[in-house]
């Protein structure tokens, strides 16, 4: 599994012109599953990020996490973050799980984030979608399951 964070000041997503979820402070992942993906990937994403010490404490140093700060998280499914670039001009995603194995992952990450005691609204799975932020710093991380 791959995820984008981004520390935000707020964020929401709109799916045919509705606004479906929004948040405040916290973090805006785009995350995306690969084939061989595990429960063991999202454990460690989950644990990664809840973790994080990315927020300024009183001395305006990078020291805290989204537990720290009482944040919260919208959580989007991002199967792009998969596609592959090296040949030609479009991009391939053979790399992104299929839908229904994607799905049941994210949902258990999102599960995961929760049962830790991150408020977690998500985007809507599969759909087009409006993706609005404020990037708080900015500050930016890609996480790769993979990389542990």
């Amino acid at each position: 599994m791959k995820v984008v964070l981004q520390r935000v000041k707020e964020a929401s997503v709109t799916v045919r012109k509705e606004k479906i979820s929004e948040i405040k402070k916290g973090f805006l992942l785009l995350v995306g599953v690969t084939h061989n993906d595990t429960d063991e990937d999202l454990k460690y994403l989950v644990n990664k990020i809840v973790h994080l010490r990315i927020f300024e404490d009183e001395n305006n140093k990078m020291n805290l996490s989204i537990k720290d700060v009482e944040g919260s998280i919208l959580s989007v499914s991002q199967f792009t973050l998969y596609g592959d670039t090296k040949k030609g001009r479009r991009p391939s995603f053979i790399k992104a799980a299929k839908p229904d194995k994607a799905e049941a992952l994210y949902d258990a990450f999102n599960k995961g984030l929760r049962t830790e005691g991150i408020v977690t609204v998500t985007g809507e799975f599969g759909a087009m979608m409006d993706v609005a932020l404020v990037n708080d710093g900015p500050v930016t991380m890609i996480i790769d399951s993979k990389d542990r």
